[in-house]
């Protein structure tokens, strides 16, 4: 699969198993409740992922995966993302249910050829989907998002693979 480099294809296409990885894991953050029915789900799942490609299609640079992962970061940090709020919202969830349902700490990734999480503050980083780049990576020494916040730790963190089903 080739990945889109800012010119030839589009970057919608190249980033559809990275938004897959993490609108499968939002929704099944919300079936967990139980509260949510299959069809909410389906409505919540597809209006999460067009904000996604659309919030984030010019801001993926597969040949320089860290470049815009602040920006791509999905954060609930007793406050709301406003992506995630808007996509619930289609569905008729105010901003109340989603604080019940979905944990109160919650960093989501979402990155070229990897998706990972963490719950909580001190929380393990767990990879959601993880690919390998078809070119050699850049990353010009800069520090990703998710190592910015690993700097304060005082134990390694454990890296977990999760699988999301939908």
């Amino acid at each position: 699969m080739q990945r889109w480099s800012g010119s030839g294809s589009s970057p919608r296409a190249e980033m559809v198993p990275e938004i897959a990885a993490a609108v499968g894991f939002v929704s099944s953050l919300l079936r967990t409740r139980g509260c949510v029915s299959e069809q909410q789900l389906q409505v919540f799942s597809g209006a999460l992922q067009e904000a996604l490609a659309e919030h984030y299609k010019h801001h993926w640079f597969p040949e320089k995966p860290f470049k815009g992962s602040g920006y791509r970061c999905i954060r609930i940090n007793h406050k709301m993302d406003p992506i995630i709020s808007k996509a619930a919202n289609q569905i008729g969830l105010n901003l109340q249910q989603l604080y019940q349902l979905l944990p109160s700490e919650l960093t989501l990734w979402v990155d070229p050829y990897e998706v990972s999480y963490r719950i909580g503050e001190d929380g393990s980083i767990c990879v959601l989907y993880e690919a390998t780049a078809t070119k050699p990576v850049s990353s010009y020494g800069m520090l990703t998002c998710k190592n910015q916040m690993m700097l304060g730790r005082t134990s390694p963190s454990k890296n977990y693979m999760m699988t999301v089903s939908s």
